[in-house]
């Protein structure tokens, strides 16, 4: 039983749709790090000088013990403050619309590129072949009678 099971377990994980989802979820990690970094060290620095200098990633608001103040998100949490990190939020909300926006651009490409290809193949196809004036099939370019309806063309 467990012979079998391992052999399937084999052809479910050696199929090419698993080692490219794998693949995918790899790569959609690291460019994830990568959107994060672009958000927080590129993105909110210009954001936070043009709204007064504010950090985002330094915004929150303390709820035990309330009416408390510490000079960052650092020092609260270190207090053992509970606390909402609205500028995390925040940060986080403009990293998925970056992913978005740049996925939407890569299907984006995708259909073009597809929708190209595809008027191609219907070129090269239509070249090759053409349609039998009596029963209007599709034949070959050099045919003499129509295998279809027999015709003489």
């Amino acid at each position: 039983m467990f012979k079998n099971l391992s052999k399937e377990l084999k052809e479910f994980i050696l199929r090419g749709n698993v080692l490219d989802m794998a693949v995918g979820i790899i790569i959609g990690a690291s460019f994830g790090k990568i959107v994060d970094s672009l958000v927080k060290d590129v993105i909110m620095p210009p954001i936070g000088v043009l709204l007064g200098k504010v950090d985002f990633s330094n915004l929150y608001f303390p709820i035990y013990p309330f009416g408390e103040h510490y000079n960052s998100l650092a020092d609260a949490q270190a207090a053992g403050a509970v606390t909402i990190n609205y500028g995390l939020f925040l940060n986080t909300v403009i990293s998925f619309i970056v992913v978005a926006i740049a996925v939407f651009f890569v299907i984006k490409a995708i259909n073009t590129l597809k929708t190209k290809m595809c008027k191609e193949e219907q070129v090269e196809e239509e070249a090759t072949t053409k349609e039998c004036p009596f029963c209007c099939s599709s034949i070959p370019l050099n045919a003499k009678k129509c295998p279809n309806c027999t015709s003489d063309l």
